[in-house]
């Protein structure tokens, strides 16, 4: 690893809550990834690092109840219940950090971002510039927004990493769920699907069409629309590298942040 870098970590919704069950968090994984984050600050000090995560149970289902993902709302406090939804996970996941001694700064998306038909046109960077450059780890989050279109809509964690992505320039970016990588369907309840090693110009389009919906709520259209985003990310920065791993086993968001999960979950690259 090189002498400086900086990566962004995203916690997934399916990790750190249990998806299937209304705003149930998964207390025990989220103390065990804050020490595993902890533990890679302190082995690779030079390490600057952009946390997010989704909204799991929280988020998801607040705004899939007032239809906020699909804007043109009746009752606007539909907005603010699911607001308030992603920021009670957000505290969990803030306060598990600080405890373990990591200098986490919330940042929530809602206060400076504007979308237009669902897609992210602008967002603050320069806070987030300079917190990382003070040595502190800024958090993001999948959130509500506000629609030049359609009047609201939802930002998912990775439509937030891309567009910081291409002001901040990441070396690596790993997203952490609850199954390694990226299936050919749910693993969970499909047992023929099998794992996508590596995802790349020569195979993007047949993954895409592959992936099969959530099996739980996901308004920020599941795996199929993370892959999508991902990619565009890459193919605007190919020396990017993204990971999609599994943080159910110890040990292994400690060990990606190092540099160390190789052959670990699904590599994107063009």
């Amino acid at each position: 690893m090189r002498s400086s870098e900086l990566v962004f970590l995203k916690l997934g919704g399916s990790l750190i809550t249990e998806k299937s069950k209304l705003e149930t968090p998964r207390l025990d994984v989220i103390e065990r990834v804050s020490l595993e984050i902890a533990q890679a600050l302190r082995d690779r000090p030079r390490l600057r690092l952009l946390l997010g995560h989704g909204s799991g149970s929280y988020g998801h289902y607040a705004a899939e109840e007032y239809g906020v993902h699909r804007g043109h709302l009746k009752d606007w406090r539909g907005y603010a219940v699911t607001s308030a939804a992603a920021q009670r996970l957000n505290r969990l996941v803030v306060d598990a950090l600080l405890r373990r001694g990591v200098p986490v700064v919330s940042v929530q998306p809602s206060a400076s971002t504007l979308c237009r038909s669902g897609e992210l046109l602008e967002m603050a960077v320069l806070p987030v510039r300079m917190l990382l450059d003070r040595g502190l780890v800024p958090l993001v989050y999948g959130d509500v927004a506000l629609d030049e279109e359609q009047g609201c809509a939802i930002v998912s964690t990775e439509q937030v990493f891309a567009y910081l992505a291409r002001s901040l320039y990441p070396d690596r970016m790993v997203i952490v769920g609850e199954v390694d990588g990226v299936f050919t369907g749910d693993p969970q309840c499909d047992k023929d699907a099998f794992p996508i090693r590596v995802i790349s110009s020569l195979n993007v389009d047949r993954v895409v069409g592959l992936l099969a919906a959530s099996r739980v709520v996901d308004v920020t259209g599941g795996m199929r629309s993370k892959v999508k985003i991902l990619f565009k990310l890459i193919e605007d920065q190919p020396q990017l590298i993204i990971r999609l791993i599994s943080g159910m086993r110890e040990g292994a968001i400690e060990a990606a942040l190092k540099g160390e999960a190789d052959g670990e979950g699904t590599l994107v690259r063009f």
